[in-house]
């Protein structure tokens, strides 16, 4: 099927509905609001919607859904914009925590919704990893985390989605499949990492003080890109990964003259990381963790318990959330005379 071909409607399409699922601030946002005097997630919220309605709109979307929040996103983003479609709120009760993104993706794929896009970080998009809804999902980071650190393509994701949801395109051809880690406890997958899995051998330590790098002798990252936010960061210094490469970077780390990287472990902190051992590691390959009892601080902010006596390990996959392929959308817009 050539690209022109693939780019035309099908035939029968009446409407085509896309949805905007954007969660307050959370927990680790009231941290940052108490420890910096702003919530930049909710902020950069507002600011995206107005770029995301504006992908919508012109990738041919007849109507946006969104999930109603205290913080009132998506009416703020359109207090200064007028758009030419409808903007929706589903009814749904509002509890102020991450199961409202669940919620919501239920109810917008039973109103008619042919594509989610989720603004936020670890919390909202491992909902496209739990498989709560069949229509595709695609996260878009504000920033402040180091999932998807698309913040600015805001209008490109709108375009990617709005292809998808009007039926021009499968998600496959503007979008590719992002890896993440199973953390496995005796066999069993207990959890799941969007991003970084940290191994402490101190069972007394919380995930959230993650800058207590001695105490971290194993390190899993999901992807390697430079311009990433935490313990990621490591990586876009030893081997940047690409989408149509997907791997991942084992890391044993402890005193080493060889090889020492700065590591962004929190917003504005920063520490030297000696690296003993890298390891490239390859969709389905299993790694064992070599502590036990120990705890896996899971994307940074989750913990998963090895109890005495157990076995543990981090396996890469590659059923992630689909994330926005930023090049690739802009040639297909353009081809489809999306900016004509």
């Amino acid at each position: 099927m050539s690209r022109r071909f693939s780019l035309e409607f099908h035939e029968g399409i009446q409407v085509s509905v896309a949805a905007i699922l954007a969660n307050p601030a959370s927990g680790k946002d009231i941290r940052r609001l108490i420890a910096h005097g702003s919530v930049f997630d909710n902020q950069e919220k507002v600011r995206m919607v107005r770029r995301l309605i504006l992908g919508l709109e012109r990738a041919g979307v007849t109507k946006i859904l969104y999930m109603p929040d205290s913080y009132q996103i998506i009416p703020r983003a359109l207090n200064s914009i007028s758009p030419s479609i409808p903007v929706e709120a589903v009814e749904m009760p509002v509890r102020n925590n991450q199961t409202d993104t669940t919620v919501a993706a239920g109810i917008m794929e039973t109103l008619g919704a042919k594509c989610l896009i989720i603004l936020g970080g670890d919390g909202t998009s491992r909902v496209a990893c739990k498989g709560t809804v069949a229509v595709p999902i695609l996260p878009l980071s504000t920033g402040t985390n180091n999932v998807f650190p698309y913040m600015g393509e805001a209008t490109v994701a709108g375009l990617a989605a709005g292809l998808v949801a009007s039926g021009r395109l499968p998600v496959q051809e503007c979008c590719y499949r992002s890896c993440m880690f199973d953390i496995l406890v005796d066999g069993k997958v207990e959890d799941i990492a969007l991003v970084d899995a940290a191994v402490y051998n101190d069972v007394f330590l919380a995930s959230k003080a993650v800058w207590q790098m001695e105490k971290v002798p194993q390190l899993f990252l999901t992807r390697c890109c430079a311009c990433s936010i935490g313990l990621s960061a490591i990586g876009g210094q030893l081997r940047e990964i690409l989408p149509e490469e997907p791997c991942g970077l084992a890391l044993e780390l402890g005193e080493s003259p060889y090889t020492t990287v700065t590591a962004s472990i929190a917003p504005g902190m920063f520490a030297e990381v000696p690296i003993q051992k890298m390891s490239e590691m390859a969709p389905g390959e299993l790694f064992n963790i070599s502590v036990s009892p120990g705890l896996v601080a899971v994307d940074g902010e989750r913990e998963v318990e090895i109890p005495c006596g157990s076995s543990a390990g981090i396996r890469l996959n590659t059923d992630g959330p689909m994330v926005v392929d930023i090049r690739k959308t802009m040639d297909l817009a353009r081809d489809a005379g999306l900016f004509r």
